[in-house]
Protein backbone atom coordinates (compact mmCIF):
# COMPACT_ATOMS: atom_id res chain seq x y z
CA UNK A 1 0.00 0.00 0.00
CA UNK A 2 1.37 3.33 -1.05
CA UNK A 3 2.24 5.79 1.71
CA UNK A 4 0.48 9.04 0.92
CA UNK A 5 2.18 10.83 3.78
CA UNK A 6 5.16 11.13 1.46
CA UNK A 7 4.57 14.19 -0.70
CA UNK A 8 6.44 12.64 -3.60
CA UNK A 9 4.32 9.52 -3.31
CA UNK A 10 0.95 11.35 -3.51
CA UNK A 11 -1.06 10.89 -6.69
CA UNK A 12 -0.65 13.70 -9.22
CA UNK A 13 -3.08 16.60 -8.76
CA UNK A 14 -5.01 17.85 -11.80
CA UNK A 15 -3.56 21.03 -13.25
CA UNK A 16 -5.80 24.05 -13.09
CA UNK A 17 -7.11 24.89 -16.57
CA UNK A 18 -5.64 28.02 -18.12
CA UNK A 19 -8.52 30.18 -19.34
CA UNK A 20 -8.85 30.90 -23.04
CA UNK A 21 -9.24 34.58 -23.92
CA UNK A 22 -10.33 35.82 -27.40
CA UNK A 23 -7.56 37.92 -28.90
CA UNK A 24 -9.85 40.87 -29.64
CA UNK A 25 -8.29 43.99 -31.07
CA UNK A 26 -7.24 46.33 -28.26
CA UNK A 27 -6.88 43.67 -25.55
CA UNK A 28 -3.68 44.39 -23.59
CA UNK A 29 -1.60 41.34 -22.65
CA UNK A 30 1.93 40.59 -21.55
CA UNK A 31 4.11 37.72 -22.66
CA UNK A 32 4.46 34.99 -20.04
CA UNK A 33 8.14 35.86 -19.53
CA UNK A 34 7.17 39.55 -18.96
CA UNK A 35 9.49 40.57 -21.79
CA UNK A 36 6.87 42.51 -23.78
CA UNK A 37 3.51 44.12 -23.07
CA UNK A 38 1.15 45.56 -25.63
CA UNK A 39 -2.29 45.70 -27.18
CA UNK A 40 -3.49 43.23 -29.80
CA UNK A 41 -3.44 45.01 -33.17
CA UNK A 42 -3.44 42.15 -35.67
CA UNK A 43 -3.89 38.40 -36.02
CA UNK A 44 -2.13 36.37 -38.64
CA UNK A 45 -0.58 33.05 -39.58
CA UNK A 46 3.06 32.03 -40.07
CA UNK A 47 4.97 28.91 -41.02
CA UNK A 48 7.05 27.41 -38.24
CA UNK A 49 8.96 24.18 -38.88
CA UNK A 50 6.76 23.57 -41.90
CA UNK A 51 3.57 23.99 -39.85
CA UNK A 52 1.12 26.85 -40.12
CA UNK A 53 0.53 28.57 -36.78
CA UNK A 54 -1.65 31.44 -35.58
CA UNK A 55 0.20 34.61 -34.60
CA UNK A 56 -0.67 37.80 -32.76
CA UNK A 57 0.89 41.22 -33.22
CA UNK A 58 1.22 43.35 -30.07
CA UNK A 59 1.94 47.08 -29.98
CA UNK A 60 3.38 48.68 -26.85
CA UNK A 61 2.69 52.20 -25.61
CA UNK A 62 5.65 53.53 -27.62
CA UNK A 63 4.29 52.18 -30.88
CA UNK A 64 6.74 49.27 -31.12
CA UNK A 65 5.26 46.11 -32.58
CA UNK A 66 6.25 42.48 -32.21
CA UNK A 67 4.76 39.27 -33.57
CA UNK A 68 4.33 36.25 -31.29
CA UNK A 69 3.07 32.73 -31.95
CA UNK A 70 -0.22 31.92 -30.23
CA UNK A 71 0.75 29.07 -27.92
CA UNK A 72 -1.04 27.61 -24.89
CA UNK A 73 -0.46 29.52 -21.65
CA UNK A 74 1.96 31.96 -23.25
CA UNK A 75 0.48 35.31 -22.18
CA UNK A 76 -0.54 37.16 -19.03
CA UNK A 77 -3.77 39.13 -18.65
CA UNK A 78 -3.95 41.27 -15.52
CA UNK A 79 -1.16 39.13 -14.09
CA UNK A 80 -2.92 35.79 -14.72
CA UNK A 81 -1.74 33.19 -17.20
CA UNK A 82 -4.05 32.85 -20.24
CA UNK A 83 -4.18 31.21 -23.62
CA UNK A 84 -5.08 33.53 -26.47
CA UNK A 85 -7.46 32.16 -29.10
CA UNK A 86 -8.87 33.57 -32.29
CA UNK A 87 -12.19 35.37 -31.69
CA UNK A 88 -15.25 33.50 -32.89
CA UNK A 89 -16.28 34.57 -36.35
CA UNK A 90 -19.26 36.84 -36.16
CA UNK A 91 -22.14 36.12 -38.50
CA UNK A 92 -23.04 39.38 -40.23
CA UNK A 93 -26.59 40.46 -39.50
CA UNK A 94 -29.08 39.78 -42.24
CA UNK A 95 -29.71 42.80 -44.36
CA UNK A 96 -33.11 44.35 -43.78
CA UNK A 97 -35.21 44.05 -46.92
CA UNK A 98 -37.34 47.06 -47.57
CA UNK A 99 -41.01 46.56 -48.26
CA UNK A 100 -43.48 48.40 -50.42
CA UNK A 101 -46.65 49.96 -49.04
CA UNK A 102 -48.51 46.78 -50.01
CA UNK A 103 -46.22 44.68 -47.79
CA UNK A 104 -44.28 42.95 -50.59
CA UNK A 105 -40.49 43.08 -50.74
CA UNK A 106 -38.91 45.84 -52.83
CA UNK A 107 -37.25 44.53 -55.98
CA UNK A 108 -33.75 46.04 -55.86
CA UNK A 109 -32.86 48.32 -58.77
CA UNK A 110 -36.05 47.40 -60.58
CA UNK A 111 -37.08 49.66 -63.44
CA UNK A 112 -40.71 50.24 -64.35
CA UNK A 113 -41.80 47.59 -66.83
CA UNK A 114 -43.28 48.43 -70.21
CA UNK A 115 -47.05 48.48 -69.79
CA UNK A 116 -48.81 45.19 -70.39
CA UNK A 117 -51.74 44.83 -72.72
CA UNK A 118 -53.78 43.69 -69.73
CA UNK A 119 -55.44 46.33 -67.56
CA UNK A 120 -57.05 46.86 -64.17
CA UNK A 121 -60.21 48.95 -64.29
CA UNK A 122 -61.62 50.76 -61.27
CA UNK A 123 -64.81 52.78 -60.90
CA UNK A 124 -63.30 56.23 -60.37
CA UNK A 125 -60.27 58.41 -59.77
CA UNK A 126 -60.44 57.90 -56.00
CA UNK A 127 -60.15 54.14 -56.44
CA UNK A 128 -57.18 54.64 -58.79
CA UNK A 129 -55.47 57.01 -56.35
CA UNK A 130 -55.88 54.58 -53.46
CA UNK A 131 -54.43 51.70 -55.51
CA UNK A 132 -51.48 53.90 -56.42
CA UNK A 133 -51.00 54.77 -52.76
CA UNK A 134 -50.81 51.14 -51.64
CA UNK A 135 -49.82 49.12 -54.71
CA UNK A 136 -48.09 51.72 -56.91
CA UNK A 137 -44.59 50.26 -56.62
CA UNK A 138 -45.83 46.73 -57.32
CA UNK A 139 -47.88 47.82 -60.31
CA UNK A 140 -44.94 49.63 -61.90
CA UNK A 141 -42.65 46.62 -61.47
CA UNK A 142 -45.32 44.41 -63.05
CA UNK A 143 -46.19 46.88 -65.79
CA UNK A 144 -49.88 47.02 -64.87
CA UNK A 145 -51.88 50.13 -65.79
CA UNK A 146 -54.90 51.11 -63.67
CA UNK A 147 -57.66 52.96 -65.53
CA UNK A 148 -60.71 54.69 -63.94
CA UNK A 149 -64.04 54.00 -65.68
CA UNK A 150 -66.14 56.81 -64.14
CA UNK A 151 -68.74 54.22 -63.17
CA UNK A 152 -69.61 50.75 -64.40
CA UNK A 153 -73.04 51.34 -65.97
CA UNK A 154 -71.58 50.60 -69.42
CA UNK A 155 -69.17 47.88 -68.28
CA UNK A 156 -70.28 45.23 -70.79
CA UNK A 157 -69.88 47.62 -73.72
CA UNK A 158 -66.45 48.72 -72.49
CA UNK A 159 -65.31 45.11 -72.25
CA UNK A 160 -66.53 44.36 -75.76
CA UNK A 161 -64.70 47.39 -77.12
CA UNK A 162 -61.48 46.34 -75.38
CA UNK A 163 -61.60 42.87 -76.98
CA UNK A 164 -59.93 40.94 -74.16
CA UNK A 165 -58.04 37.72 -74.78
CA UNK A 166 -55.57 35.30 -73.14
CA UNK A 167 -52.74 37.87 -73.32
CA UNK A 168 -55.02 40.88 -72.99
CA UNK A 169 -56.89 40.44 -69.74
CA UNK A 170 -59.08 42.80 -67.76
CA UNK A 171 -59.41 42.92 -63.98
CA UNK A 172 -62.30 45.02 -62.69
CA UNK A 173 -62.58 46.37 -59.14
CA UNK A 174 -66.16 47.19 -58.20
CA UNK A 175 -67.44 49.13 -55.19
CA UNK A 176 -70.43 47.82 -53.18
CA UNK A 177 -70.36 44.38 -54.80
CA UNK A 178 -72.97 42.68 -52.64
CA UNK A 179 -75.90 40.42 -53.43
CA UNK A 180 -78.88 42.30 -54.89
CA UNK A 181 -76.98 45.52 -55.62
CA UNK A 182 -76.92 47.29 -58.98
CA UNK A 183 -73.22 46.51 -59.21
CA UNK A 184 -73.87 42.79 -58.77
CA UNK A 185 -76.47 42.82 -61.59
CA UNK A 186 -74.13 44.64 -63.97
CA UNK A 187 -71.19 42.33 -63.35
CA UNK A 188 -73.45 39.29 -63.76
CA UNK A 189 -74.08 40.38 -67.36
CA UNK A 190 -70.44 39.60 -68.16
CA UNK A 191 -70.95 35.90 -67.47
CA UNK A 192 -73.11 35.50 -70.53
CA UNK A 193 -70.75 37.43 -72.76
CA UNK A 194 -68.13 34.70 -73.13
CA UNK A 195 -65.48 36.64 -71.17
CA UNK A 196 -65.06 34.33 -68.17
CA UNK A 197 -61.47 33.30 -68.98
CA UNK A 198 -60.09 36.75 -69.73
CA UNK A 199 -62.12 39.05 -67.46
CA UNK A 200 -62.16 38.89 -63.67
CA UNK A 201 -64.44 41.06 -61.54
CA UNK A 202 -63.72 41.40 -57.84
CA UNK A 203 -65.05 43.90 -55.36
CA UNK A 204 -65.61 44.96 -51.80
CA UNK A 205 -68.83 45.48 -49.83
CA UNK A 206 -68.30 49.16 -49.00
CA UNK A 207 -70.55 51.87 -50.42
CA UNK A 208 -67.51 53.81 -51.65
CA UNK A 209 -63.78 53.16 -51.68
CA UNK A 210 -63.46 55.78 -48.92
CA UNK A 211 -65.13 53.30 -46.60
CA UNK A 212 -62.47 50.69 -47.43
CA UNK A 213 -60.00 52.84 -45.46
CA UNK A 214 -59.99 51.87 -41.80
CA UNK A 215 -61.64 54.57 -39.67
CA UNK A 216 -58.83 54.26 -37.11
CA UNK A 217 -56.40 55.50 -39.77
CA UNK A 218 -58.46 58.71 -39.89
CA UNK A 219 -58.69 58.96 -36.13
CA UNK A 220 -62.42 58.23 -35.96
CA UNK A 221 -64.19 55.36 -34.21
CA UNK A 222 -66.31 54.35 -37.22
CA UNK A 223 -67.61 55.63 -40.52
CA UNK A 224 -70.91 57.51 -40.06
CA UNK A 225 -74.16 55.76 -40.94
CA UNK A 226 -75.87 57.82 -43.65
CA UNK A 227 -79.64 57.47 -44.25
CA UNK A 228 -80.90 56.17 -47.59
CA UNK A 229 -81.68 58.95 -50.04
CA UNK A 230 -78.75 61.09 -48.88
CA UNK A 231 -75.58 61.19 -50.99
CA UNK A 232 -73.16 59.13 -48.94
CA UNK A 233 -70.10 61.37 -49.36
CA UNK A 234 -72.08 64.52 -48.67
CA UNK A 235 -73.58 62.95 -45.57
CA UNK A 236 -70.17 61.81 -44.30
CA UNK A 237 -68.77 65.32 -44.69
CA UNK A 238 -71.74 66.81 -42.80
CA UNK A 239 -71.37 64.41 -39.88
CA UNK A 240 -67.59 64.83 -39.66
CA UNK A 241 -67.71 68.61 -40.04
CA UNK A 242 -65.85 68.82 -43.36
CA UNK A 243 -66.99 71.45 -45.84
CA UNK A 244 -66.77 69.48 -49.08
CA UNK A 245 -66.00 65.95 -50.37
CA UNK A 246 -62.81 67.10 -52.08
CA UNK A 247 -61.28 68.12 -48.75
CA UNK A 248 -62.54 64.93 -47.09
CA UNK A 249 -60.94 62.79 -49.79
CA UNK A 250 -57.60 64.53 -49.29
CA UNK A 251 -57.80 63.59 -45.61
CA UNK A 252 -58.77 60.01 -46.40
CA UNK A 253 -55.95 59.47 -48.88
CA UNK A 254 -53.34 61.16 -46.66
CA UNK A 255 -54.27 58.81 -43.80
CA UNK A 256 -53.16 55.74 -45.79
CA UNK A 257 -49.50 54.84 -45.38
CA UNK A 258 -49.75 51.18 -46.39
CA UNK A 259 -51.79 48.01 -46.57
CA UNK A 260 -52.49 47.97 -42.83
CA UNK A 261 -54.63 51.11 -43.21
CA UNK A 262 -57.18 49.51 -45.54
CA UNK A 263 -59.76 46.81 -44.96
CA UNK A 264 -59.08 43.16 -45.80
CA UNK A 265 -61.83 42.80 -48.46
CA UNK A 266 -60.17 45.52 -50.55
CA UNK A 267 -56.72 43.99 -50.06
CA UNK A 268 -57.96 40.58 -51.14
CA UNK A 269 -59.81 41.95 -54.17
CA UNK A 270 -56.85 43.95 -55.50
CA UNK A 271 -54.33 41.17 -54.94
CA UNK A 272 -56.58 38.79 -56.91
CA UNK A 273 -56.75 41.24 -59.80
CA UNK A 274 -52.98 41.77 -59.89
CA UNK A 275 -52.39 38.01 -59.92
CA UNK A 276 -54.99 37.58 -62.67
CA UNK A 277 -53.67 40.19 -65.08
CA UNK A 278 -50.01 39.26 -64.55
CA UNK A 279 -50.68 35.56 -65.18
CA UNK A 280 -51.07 36.30 -68.89
CA UNK A 281 -47.30 35.88 -69.50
Amino acid sequence: MRDYTDVLAQPPQPRSRVPEIPAELGVVVETADAAFCGAVVELGRALESGESRDTVTLEDRNGKRRIFPILPASFLLDGSLVTLVRPARRTPPKAHRAKTASGSYVVAKARPRVARASRIWVEGVHDAALLERVWGDDLRVEGVVVEPLEGIDNLLERVRDFRPGPQRRIGVLVDHLVAGSKEARITASLRGGGFAKCVLVTGHPYIDVWQAVKPTALGIARWPSIPRGTDWKTGVCAVLGVEEPREMWRRVLASVDGFSDVEVPLLRAVEQLIDFVTAAD
